[in-house]
C-alpha cells in the first residue's frame, strides 16, 4: 500500500481524436521538465497516470500550475482484494472527517467479479456497518469516496484543481506585449493555458522610466514562467521614438502612433524568431487607445495575428485573475512604464486609419524600429 497521485488531464485532449497522441506526448514532457531534480516514478495503469513520490506535497505544488492538468488526485493504491477495497475506503472516509458520503467505483478491470454498482453499494454498506453517525447523501456528499479497480486498486476522495486549458507548447507561438500593469500578464497567462508558447516584449523609456519599472516587468516575467518554464524577454529600447513621434506628430495623436510602433516592432522580433502572432493585454474601451477604432488602426501596423484573449473582460475580473496567478501584487507597484509616462490630456478616442498613415509618415519610421531592434536587451530563462 502507498500514495500516489492521479493525474487527470483536461477533457479538451480526449477530444482530439487522431491527434490526441501528441497532446498526450506533449503534456507528458511537459511534467518531466517541472519535476525536474525530485526524485520519482511514472506509472501507467489502463489509461490513467499516476505518479509516486517520497515528495508529495512538492510534487502537487509543481503540477497544480502546469497547463493541460485538470485535477491531481492523493491515491492509495492497494491490492485488487475485497476485503482490502472495504478496509481502505473506511479508512478514507474517517480521515476525511465528513457526516454524509457517496461512494463511486470505475472498474476498467471486467475480470473482477462484481460490477461497479455492486462495489459501491457493498463498500457503502461495509462503511455504514462499521461506523456511527453517518449517512448516505447521493446528490451531494461532503465526501465522496472514489474506487477504481484496474491492475490494482485505487482509493481516493482528495483532490486537488488543476490549472486545466492545453498542454502549454501545442498551439504554436506568440509574442506578448509585456507592460508592467495589471492587464498584460493575465493575457500572457490565458494564452500560455491555451498551449501557446509565450515569449515577452517590454518597451522601456530611459530615464523617463526607471530601472526598477525595467526590474518589475523582469519580475512578472518570472511569475509567467512559473506557469510555462524558460521563456526569453525582450526589453526594447523606446526612448528615441516617442521623443520622434512627440516632436513631430500631433499630441492627440501620441499614443496610437506610439501603438503601432509597438507592433511594428513586435512583428518584426516575431519575424526573427519564428514566433507566429502578437498578443496584448487590451480590452476594448479600457482605456482611449482601446476604442474600437483605435484597435483597428493598431492593427493595420501589425503583419500577422493579434490576439487580446482580455478584450471583453472587465477590469474587476481580470484583477481577479491577476491575484490567483500571482502577477497583482508585483503589477501595482507604482513603477510607470512608456505607456503612462507620455499620455495627453485629450487623446483621440475615434483615430481614422488614412489621417494617421498621413501623421506619421513624417518620421523615419524603419529606421527607427531598426535602431530599436539593435539596440535591445534579449534575456533568456530569467532565473
Amino acid at each position: 500500500m502507498r500514495k500516489l497521485i492521479l493525474v487527470k488531464y483536461a477533457s479538451e485532449i480526449f477530444l482530439k481524436g487522431l491527434n490526441k497522441n501528441k497532446f498526450e506526448k506533449k503534456l507528458k514532457d511537459n511534467i518531466r521538465y517541472v519535476l525536474k531534480g525530485l526524485e520519482y516514478e511514472f506509472i501507467t495503469d489502463q489509461g490513467r497516470w499516476f505518479i509516486y513520490s517520497e515528495e508529495i506535497e512538492e510534487l502537487i505544488n509543481r503540477l497544480k500550475r502546469l497547463f493541460g492538468i485538470a485535477e491531481l488526485c492523493v491515491v492509495t493504491e492497494i491490492e485488487t482484494k475485497v476485503d482490502k477495497i472495504y478496509e481502505e475506503a473506511l479508512r478514507e472516509l474517517k480521515e476525511n472527517g465528513a457526516n454524509t458520503f457517496k461512494v463511486e467505483t470505475k472498474r476498467a478491470d471486467k475480470s473482477f467479479p462484481m460490477n461497479s454498482m455492486e462495489v459501491s453499494q457493498k463498500v457503502g454498506a461495509y462503511i455504514l456497518k462499521n461506523t456511527e453517525g453517518l449517512s448516505v447523501d447521493v446528490k451531494n456528499p461532503e465526501c465522496r469516496v472514489t474506487v477504481e479497480i484496474r491492475k490494482n486498486t485505487y482509493i481516493y476522495s482528495k483532490k486537488i484543481k488543476g490549472a486545466g486549458g492545453m498542454p502549454y507548447g501545442t498551439n504554436g507561438k506568440t509574442l506578448l506585449m509585456l507592460s508592467g500593469g495589471i492587464d498584460s500578464p493575465v493575457a500572457g497567462y490565458m494564452m500560455a493555458r491555451r498551449g501557446v508558447e509565450l515569449s515577452c516584449v517590454y518597451y522601456h523609456s530611459h530615464p523617463y522610466t526607471s530601472e526598477r519599472a525595467k526590474e518589475k516587468v523582469k519580475e512578472l516575467a518570472k511569475i509567467l514562467q512559473t506557469y510555462t518554464g524558460n521563456m526569453t524577454l525582450y526589453i526594447v529600447p523606446f526612448t528615441d521614438i516617442q521623443m520622434s513621434i512627440i516632436e513631430k506628430c500631433r499630441k492627440d495623436e501620441l499614443t496610437i502612433i506610439m501603438r503601432r510602433f509597438m507592433m511594428r516592432v513586435a512583428c518584426e522580433i516575431a519575424e526573427k524568431n519564428g514566433i507566429h502572432s502578437v498578443s496584448t493585454g487590451e480590452s476594448i474601451g479600457q482605456v482611449a487607445s482601446q476604442t474600437m477604432e483605435g484597435l483597428v488602426v493598431s492593427n493595420d501596423a501589425a503583419d500577422r495575428p493579434v490576439f487580446r484573449p482580455l478584450i471583453a473582460t472587465d477590469k474587476g475580473d481580470i484583477m481577479d485573475i491577476a491575484r490567483n496567478i500571482g502577477t497583482y501584487e508585483t503589477s501595482i507597484l507604482p513603477y510607470e512604464d512608456c505607456c503612462t509616462i507620455f499620455v495627453p490630456k485629450h487623446p483621440k478616442t475615434k483615430p481614422i486609419l488614412r489621417e494617421i498613415i498621413k501623421e506619421e509618415s513624417i518620421l523615419d519610421i524603419d529606421v527607427l524600429v531598426k535602431e530599436a531592434i539593435e539596440n535591445m536587451e534579449v534575456c533568456k530563462d530569467l532565473p
